[in-house]
């Protein structure tokens, strides 16, 4: 008789032993069903064992197998449990975030064998595939008669070799189906009905590119990368370019010589917004076969990619964070672009840094793992300087443009221009002489502009200027902001909404002004300072999942001509029709508590004037900040990192904050304030009575209340922790297991590696 550990998704940072039916064949990385505290779950084996574990009587027993292949494939199941035990999170629940649907076909059979009555249900979605109809092997000496749609339907087949019922319905109707069936039973054709991915990325033709010449300096990269590579030496690379520099075609070229040796590829990118550009590069110089991963993709879709992955039909992957867990056979390559962007930390659920575990994942295969940016986080340089990643530097720009000459203006000396519209404190005060010189001059030479401000809404916040309340979330302690084009305050936390007030509900005056500047105020400005322009805006209100990627065609086909946006703006977009750029408030960022600000601030600057300039013409950037003598801002101008780089050292070394020393953070919430407090003291004295604490090895700060002390109804309290790896390792599963014996109506969670400080 066997057992097997099984994974169930719930939050218990342990396995349950299950017995194994006889005649049932299981091994680790199978998904089956078991009952669990009177329920019935999908859970994943993780081991087998030939006994109960030591002084358990009663063992229950595995109800079905839901699959006959294993789901996960040795290596990536080891790989996903060791991530679980880094980042403190139950196994269980990161093998479900990883996993593919559950088959529909299993859960009937289950129904069927009675595991299941009536209309229960098993937790977790099932989801079917998608079956296509094609028509091929087109007979070419036709000696029947045919009428003009049969005649024009076989022709295509003929020409093409192959064709879809859907692409047939698009060129001549509904009546496709039939009139291919009339063909087929001429024996003019043959149809056959396969399971088919549906991806709005992959909808569209695309003409196979020319790999152009390398510059030396790409050469030389793609020569130490695939040098690692044909030896299986594995390694991580810092890939440091500057914008337009040529990365992706470095990526390519790496990307191709896997190819050659039959091992599979994986890119990972920041943002959706990135995943279709990328995608249609990549297929240009690949074809069809790769699999698309990203957040906008239905569950069925997702899951055919997944399972063409896992049965090897498909060996490359394009995707955001969570593309890291697709089961590619033989992995060689990954890539992480944009390496130092905060959206490959997961804030919710499993907290994992998507970079780090590329790293891993790449060292567990004998893999290479790419990590490129032209404005890398401090940690990852800071591992390259100390020989821990292997630095290859791309310091000009692909084409013959230089980057930029970049403006800075001084806001506190700048009045507002005199044109300028909005009401006050709004775009009045921000839209400049020089900027408004500079949109003028861009729009004469029939040239594009981006103009960012990392604010959406039309104004922030509201304020009386009577008692000077300002108005507030009910459920958050943050300012709501207005939203004039849906006529409404709006949270941009919990989305709590409401009509705008007339009167301040604090005084009963009615003194309430806006303050600040949003990118609908933004977009409205610029369409009455410049009505013959075409002016568009890229933001979270406007275009979320698949509608990113139609706005920025519209800029690309020159349907745009000024586009105002938010940090989406800022990402990798190759945007050849653009010269100017303006940051309308670039020392923002700055005003965040955290000690990653002016990294941050650093990164986002850079970034986006970088999309200046990247075609025939030369581009221009427009920083306007209070904070000109900043020195993120001072050298963000200069496009100089490396200075960047210098000063944030020096600042971390002296406060050991990251990369000089590993940090968690203790996050509390609960619907009492002083509930959520008392949870955070009982926790934190885990770490503060730690003998690493008293010889100053461990530094605990707080617990405090967080920067947005009250989010969706609940309480927040937080503390960190920061010091060497070992001890660090051992308060934080302290203070986990503590988690796990329960809170009563408060939660916590520990986030090791922790990137917001909110």
């Amino acid at each position: 008789m066997s057992f097997v550990d099984v994974a169930i998704p719930v939050p218990l940072r342990r396995t349950f032993t299950y017995r194994v039916p006889e005649g049932m064949t299981l091994q680790p990385g199978h998904r089956v069903a078991v009952p669990f505290h009177r329920r019935k779950v999908a859970g994943f084996v993780i081991a087998t064992r030939d006994t109960a574990p030591e002084g358990v009587q009663r063992v229950l027993s595995v109800a079905g197998l839901l699959e006959e292949e294993p789901v996960f494939p040795a290596d990536l199941l080891a790989f996903l449990d060791e991530a679980a035990r880094y980042y403190l999170h139950p196994i269980g629940e990161v093998l479900r975030a990883a996993a593919p649907a559950l088959p529909t076909g299993a859960l009937r059979k289950l129904r069927d064998d009675g595991f299941l009555e009536g209309e229960e249900r098993i937790r977790g979605r099932a989801i079917g595939t998608v079956r296509e109809l094609f028509a091929f092997g087109a007979v070419r000496e036709v000696t029947v008669r045919l009428g003009a749609r049969q005649r024009a339907l076989l022709a295509l087949v003929q020409e093409r070799g192959e064709v879809a019922l859907t692409e047939l319905r698009e060129l001549h109707g509904p009546s496709a189906r039939s009139t291919l069936k009339a063909l087929q039973a001429k024996a003019l054709l043959s149809l056959e009905e396969r399971e088919v991915q549906r991806d709005p990325f992959l909808g569209k033709p695309v003409d196979r590119d020319v790999p152009p010449p390398l510059h030396p300096a790409q050469t030389l990269a793609v020569a130490r990368m695939a040098e690692a590579l044909h030896a299986r030496s594995g390694g991580g690379f810092l890939l440091h370019g500057v914008t337009g520099s040529g990365k992706t075609e470095v990526y390519l070229h790496v990307i191709e010589e896997a190819q050659k040796l039959g091992r599979g590829a994986l890119l990972l990118v920041p943002e959706i917004a990135l995943t279709p550009q990328l995608a249609q590069r990549f297929r240009a110089r690949f074809g069809d076969g790769i699999a698309v991963l990203h957040s906008a993709l239905g569950e069925r879709e997702r899951d055919d990619f997944w399972r063409r992955l896992r049965r090897g039909e498909l060996r490359l992957a394009v995707g955001a964070r969570s593309a890291l867990f697709a089961p590619i056979e033989d992995l060689g390559v990954i890539v992480v672009d944009e390496e130092h962007d905060g959206s490959f930390k997961q804030e919710e659920g499993f907290r994992y840094h998507a970079r780090d575990l590329a790293l891993l994942r790449a060292h567990r295969q004998n893999a290479i793992c790419i990590l490129g940016s032209a404005t890398p986080s401090v940690e990852s340089f800071h591992r390259a300087t100390e020989g821990n990643l292997t630095l290859l530097s791309l310091p000009e720009r692909a084409t013959t443009q230089r980057l930029p000459d970049v403006e800075t203006i001084d806001l506190k000396r700048w009045r507002p221009a005199s044109d300028a519209t909005g009401p006050r404190g709004g775009a009045s005060l921000f839209l400049t002489a020089p900027l408004l010189r500079a949109l003028g001059e861009c729009l004469t030479n029939g040239d594009q502009a981006i103009l960012f401000l990392n604010r959406r809404g039309f104004v922030p916040a509201l304020r009386c200027f009577a008692c000077g309340a300002g108005v507030e979330c009910p459920l958050c302690s943050v300012t709501l902001t207005e939203h004039r084009s849906a006529g409404e305050l709006r949270c941009h936390y919990c989305d709590y909404r409401a009509a705008v007030p007339t009167v301040c509900k604090t005084c009963g005056a009615d003194a309430l002004e806006p303050l600040g500047l949003g990118t609908e105020q933004l977009e409205h400005a610029l369409i009455e300072r410049f009505p013959e322009a075409r002016v568009a805006r890229l933001d979270r209100d406007t275009a979320t999942g698949k509608n990113v990627e139609a706005v920025l065609d519209r800029l690309r086909r020159r349907e745009v001509d000024v586009l105002v946006g938010t940090q989406m703006v800022t990402k990798g977009h190759d945007l050849p029709g653009v010269t100017l750029v303006g940051v309308m408030l670039a020392d923002q960022s700055l005003a965040f508590p955290d000690f990653r600000a002016g990294e941050r601030t650093f990164q986002l600057l850079a970034q986006v004037a970088g999309r200046a300039g990247r075609g025939e013409r030369e581009g221009r950037v427009i920083f306007q900040t209070f904070q000109p003598e900043h020195p993120a801002i001072v050298a963000a101008a200069r496009h100089d990192y490396e200075a960047f780089f210098r000063a944030e050292l020096a600042e971390r070394r002296d406060l050991e904050y990251p990369p000089f020393g590993r940090m968690i953070a203790v996050r509390v919430d609960a619907p009492d304030e002083v509930v959520a407090k008392r949870v955070a003291e009982e926790l934190a004295r885990f770490a503060k009575s730690h003998p690493a604490t008293a010889r100053g090895e461990l530094k605990v700060q707080g617990p405090a209340p967080a920067p947005i002390a009250r989010l969706r109804a609940r309480f927040r309290q937080r503390f960190l922790v920061r010091g060497e790896r070992g001890p660090l390792r051992q308060v934080a599963a302290r203070i986990a297991n503590a988690i796990d014996e329960g809170l009563g109506n408060a939660r916590a969670s520990v986030d090791v590696d922790p990137v917001s400080m909110l």
